[in-house]
């Protein structure tokens, strides 16, 4: 019945230094995401050699490979990966529903 007692001196010192810790930290992770950026939406040309050229460099092609690669979107890798093993570029290795596996043709 008595009520929460009153902190000492130290003990609201000690919550005021931690609420601002988390504050400063929370600010940061906010900055940080924020210079992260989003991936785009546009697929990369895929007859620029440039990113045939990345592309031949990769032992095992993969949809995330290519999305942190060139900063796309995992959706667009997909296609583009599509589109490539059409034009005859990489070859299918092995995969299921979730995932497919290619390599350089």
């Amino acid at each position: 019945m008595g009520g929460k007692k009153k902190k000492s001196l130290t003990q609201m010192e000690k919550a005021q230094r931690r609420a601002e810790e988390k504050r400063r930290k929370r600010e940061a992770r906010l900055r940080e995401s924020q210079t992260k950026g989003l991936a785009r939406v546009i697929m990369p040309n895929i007859k620029d050699q440039n990113v045939l050229d990345e592309i031949k460099k990769m032992s095992v092609i993969t949809p995330y490979a290519i999305a942190s690669r060139f900063n796309i979107r995992i959706s667009i890798a997909k296609d583009m990966l599509e589109k490539l093993h059409q034009r005859g570029l990489v070859t299918f290795v092995s995969g299921n529903r979730n995932l497919k596996i290619y390599r350089p043709a």
